[in-house]
């Protein structure tokens, strides 16, 4: 048999260690035992020795440091190493000083890359297989952002599974961020609306076929916080055959608070109108009835008679006319009216006068930012209408389109060159019904634009031989979203706001510590402060959160917010986060932005990195706020330690080095909370190797490591 030469060399290295230890005790006895005057005495010989014995232990301990650091230590890491990567792939093994655990890694890393070819065809075929649902799934994601009904679905316990960028408008608008109510996957939608309402609806959808649903529609009316009017349309969500159990709820929702101010308004002016109208038509008709039955009647009280006949008709048109005045801008609201940008109206009506007139078409100083609120098609007919005439009845051959703004009101204006018309001819094209290219409509130019809310005119330059139409039409603002309670991070082509997989959570059914926590939500938070000392004073100046809702980290829904400490920053914290003075200048103080951010964690586990330092800082203001965090706390510093324990660094940055996870945004609040979120999203799976399911698993393995005796 062949013993490996290390083996070899170790062996005889140690025997001739040993043998040179018992040379020179025997040596130090021998020097002892003389008769000489310099024989050593008993008590020297004893210390020689004890002194030789102590080197020898350290040669020995060193040795064996070296061989457990290089061999022990080193096999436990690369162990470690390999479960990670066995569970997360992408990275591989790295160096290692003995040459025996280095062709092991290489070994590994081999082992690797033959399972990563095969995860990669494998999953190359599931995206092939998965082509037709993504492409089913991003039609839906279009078709729900695009919606202007606000709609959130539920599950049984009112936990939100859908909802549109609509909704999230209408539902959050008004609550400013402060502590108001929030709309997210994952959260009850009982905050928004009364739980006795929404429980009642659904008893009546029960009720509808004898205790199953027909699918049909309830409808109720509920009122926001910010007092606007919503009209509800439930439908029920069922499980399928056979049972067709309800499972949950569909809301689509209408604000019905201008139609409801309109209908205010009609209501008041029939009242005004009727009360108005009793007295001067009684007065009519009693002059008129004397004048039917005396047919002698003086002249002069004839004419009396008549005079009140007139002064009352005349007051009662004028009231008529007030009344019609002050309701024709509802009678025009009632046409829907959409939001576009002023430049594309400008471009389709260039297309469409090119195709439908053969026109050349020329634009003339279109403004790009300008918004208008208008009927689109409407306008587009109107422009071809003109184009059509001019063409026909002068020959024009080209035609210019501009848009500017005066004041606030938008300038459309059809300009063209060449023979110029009378006004007659103008105001008769202005409201002649519309007839192009064999579309023909009973509308006119001018109740086109002002069912707009405009006005048309006619104007002619002799001097330039330029004629126009101009079209004024009110502005709009341009688009901007919902307010929030902080500053939204919005990543990606399309935010995700559908997670059908929550259908099955249930808050009855576990207790909380029992839950897996897969199923459970987390909000990932992180915050940047004035220095490390929070019971010295130090303040934050900076929140950072997103959430995790079944796995799936959700960018689109975060908080992130400056916050004024009313303290001096130090320069070594300014050179960490590169948060300076001038940035928190105008913020809000801490006693506003806390509550905001209780209420965006609210009914989820916080997680953080070295969570134990924030958490201190929250609690240090809970009394002075009247607030509790109560939730339970996961740390990733704490669950790396247990994955981890012989790796020699558990920063961030080392664990989403070792995880595969890049670091985008570091030293800030939110970038932290993201990495952090991507990590735990990590750990997962190796948690589960180790046995670690449960939320009370994880916390229990965490207060066991030597990091959670840290305090601050």
């Amino acid at each position: 048999m062949k013993f490996p030469r290390k083996l070899v060399i170790a062996v005889a290295a140690l025997c001739l260690f040993l043998l040179v230890l018992v040379a020179v005790v025997v040596a130090l006895m021998r020097v002892g035992s003389g008769d000489g005057g310099d024989a050593m005495s008993f008590g020297d010989r004893v210390a020689a020795i004890g002194m030789v014995s102590l080197l020898a232990c350290a040669i020995a301990s060193l040795a064996l440091n070296e061989a457990y650091r290089r061999y022990v230590r080193a096999s436990l890491r690369l162990a470690e190493e390999t479960g990670t990567l066995v569970a997360h792939g992408g990275a591989r093994v790295g160096d290692y000083a003995a040459p025996e655990l280095q062709k092991l890694g290489q070994a590994v890393n081999q082992l690797l890359a033959v399972r990563d070819a095969l995860e990669n065809d494998v999953a190359e075929r599931v995206r092939e297989a998965r082509a037709s649902l993504e492409e089913e799934r991003s039609r839906l994601a279009a078709l729900m952002a695009e919606l202007n009904q606000s709609i959130v679905v539920c599950n049984l316990d009112g936990r939100v599974l859908l909802y549109n960028q609509r909704a999230q408008q209408e539902l959050c608008s008004g609550s400013g961020g402060q502590g108001g109510e929030l709309l997210g996957l994952g959260r009850s939608i009982y905050p928004l609306f009364d739980h006795s309402l929404i429980a009642h609806a659904l008893e009546r959808l029960q009720q509808r076929a004898g205790g199953a649903s027909n699918g049909h529609a309830v409808q109720f009316v509920t009122a926001t916080r910010s007092g606007r009017l919503l009209l509800a349309h439930m439908s029920p969500v069922l499980a399928g055959e056979p049972d067709e159990a309800i499972t949950g709820f569909v809301l689509i929702l209408d604000d019905i608070t201008a139609a409801n101010e309109r209908d205010a308004r009609r209501d008041a002016l029939i009242q005004t109108l009727t009360e108005g109208g009793r007295g001067p038509l009684g007065n009519i008709r009693a002059a008129a009835e004397t004048l039917a039955d005396v047919d002698d009647m003086p002249a002069e009280q004839r004419e009396r008679f008549l005079g009140v006949i007139r002064d009352e008709a005349r007051a009662l048109s004028s009231h008529l006319e007030e009344a019609a005045a002050a309701f024709s801008a509802d009678l025009r609201a009632r046409w829907p009216l959409e939001e576009m940008l002023g430049a594309e109206l400008v471009a389709a009506a260039a297309r469409r006068i090119a195709e439908h007139c053969g026109l050349a078409v020329k634009l003339d100083n279109v403004d790009e930012s300008l918004w208008l609120r208008i009927d689109s098609f409407g306008l587009l007919q109107v422009l071809t209408f003109l184009s059509t005439r001019l063409l026909d009845e002068y020959q024009i051959r080209e035609v210019r389109l501009a848009l500017s703004l005066d004041g606030k009101l938008a300038q459309l204006d059809l300009i063209w060159s060449g023979t110029l018309m009378n006004n007659e001819t103008a105001m008769e094209w202005e409201v002649a019904s519309m007839n192009t290219s064999g579309e023909a409509t009973p509308l006119s130019v001018r109740e086109v634009v002002e069912r707009c809310n405009g006005e048309v005119w006619f104007q002619r330059e002799r001097v330039s031989h330029r004629a126009y139409f101009r079209i004024l039409l009110p502005s709009a603002e341009a688009r901007q979203e919902a307010p929030r309670g902080s500053v939204p991070a919005r990543q990606g082509s399309r935010p995700e706001f559908y997670d059908f997989d929550l259908f099955s959570w249930s808050a009855s059914a576990h207790e909380l510590d029992d839950r897996p926590l897969g199923e459970l939500a987390y909000t990932v938070f992180d915050t940047e402060t004035t220095g490390l000392l929070p019971s010295d004073g130090d303040e934050i100046i900076q929140i950072g959160a997103t959430r995790i809702v079944n796995r799936r980290l959700l960018r689109n829904e975060c908080f992130d917010q400056l916050v004024d400490p009313q303290r001096q920053l130090s320069r070594e914290s300014i050179a960490i986060h590169g948060i300076t003075p001038d940035l928190l200048d105008g913020q809000p103080t801490i006693d506003s932005v806390l509550p905001a951010f209780h209420a965006f964690c609210a009914d989820t586990v916080l997680l953080g990195h070295n969570a134990a330092f924030d958490m201190r800082f929250l609690q240090l203001k809970e009394e002075h706020l009247g607030l509790r965090f109560d939730q339970p706390v996961l740390d990733t510093l704490l669950l790396s330690a247990v994955l981890h324990p012989n790796q020699e660094s558990h920063r961030l940055e080392a664990i989403a080095e070792r995880l595969g996870v890049s670091v985008i945004g570091r030293h800030t609040a939110l970038g932290d909370a993201m990495v952090t979120g991507e990590i735990f999203l990590k750990m997962l799976p190796l948690l589960a190797a180790m046995g670690i399911r449960t939320l009370r698993e994880a916390r229990e393995a965490s207060e066991r490591t030597y990091h959670a005796r840290i305090k601050y």
